[in-house]
């Protein structure tokens, strides 16, 4: 049976994207390397596109999402993944020459320089990545454009909410050492909220949005909010004058009808409370 929804890569934020297009009666085929670890709501297929095609021959979507995780963040395991393993992925996709009627690649921000120039970075702000993850990351989504024109590039913040609990690791071990940083971010369910919107709206989608909430802050606001909560050790203190990074506007994807469930990370982190021993 031909699904209707291709999820090239399954790890917590494909799942999260799978979950809730699986609730809206759709057939979801995702590839991952164990198909094991799919949610059983969604039907999976082993594969390694880091060094093999998948078998799709029958596969022919009306719904595409590129959802890949590299690791580690390398030049080399972005290239891998992004880049090459998703060519894998289209390869074996563009059989009949068919392509979906809408698909949409999850990116990151991190394509992003820091600015010193205008208050909000948004999606007129050409790329300006300062590593080769980030140059990979361009690479994939010029990729992505050629090979389905039609398609959508969601770049998204940082991820949040979902397995990681890497800054709440931070802030309970007092190792906040840059708190005058701006940071952005965006809740797991958000960004699968976003994926799903732009699959599903009645109206075309852009070329490419900025998937982030509505409150850029700085790190040290952050952590100081994140140990209050977590009795941990209160860290450096913000300095707004001392403010340095990027900050980046949701305002396009807003336009959409699209919003934040958690518009700042106070939202974000609500339920955080300090760890039981």
């Amino acid at each position: 049976m031909t699904p209707d929804v291709l999820l090239v890569g399954c790890g917590d934020l494909g799942s999260a994207v799978g979950l809730r297009l699986a609730e809206r009666g759709l057939d979801v085929l995702a590839l991952r390397r164990n198909a094991d670890r799919v949610p059983p709501q969604l039907r999976g297929l082993s594969v390694d596109l880091t060094r093999e095609s998948p078998d799709l021959q029958d596969a022919r979507p009306r719904l595409l999402v590129v959802a890949l995780t590299a690791r580690p963040r390398s030049e080399e395991a972005y290239r891998a993944t992004y880049v090459e393993g998703m060519a894998r992925a289209l390869d074996a996709l563009a059989g009949d020459g068919r392509l979906p009627e809408r698909a949409v690649l999850v990116s990151s921000t991190a394509v992003h320089g820091a600015s010193d120039g205008p208050p909000l970075q948004d999606e007129s702000t050409p790329p300006s990545p300062a590593d080769g993850p980030g140059r990979m990351l361009v690479a994939a989504e010029e990729l992505f454009a050629e090979r389905l024109p039609a398609g959508t590039v969601l770049r998204l913040s940082g991820l949040y909410g979902g397995a990681s609990t890497r800054l709440l690791d931070r802030v309970r071990e007092g190792r906040i050492d840059d708190p005058h940083r701006w940071t952005n971010r965006i809740h797991r369910d958000d960004a699968a909220a976003a994926v799903v919107h732009l699959l599903t709206r009645p109206e075309p989608p852009d070329r490419l949005y900025l998937g982030t909430d509505d409150a850029p802050a700085q790190l040290g606001d952050v952590a100081g909010f994140l140990a209050a909560r977590l009795g941990a050790p209160t860290p450096p203190a913000a300095d707004p004058a001392r403010g340095h990074g990027k900050r980046l506007s949701n305002a396009r994807l807003r336009s959409t009808g699209w919003e934040p469930s958690r518009p700042s990370y106070r939202e974000g982190y609500a339920d955080v409370r300090p760890t039981a021993h």
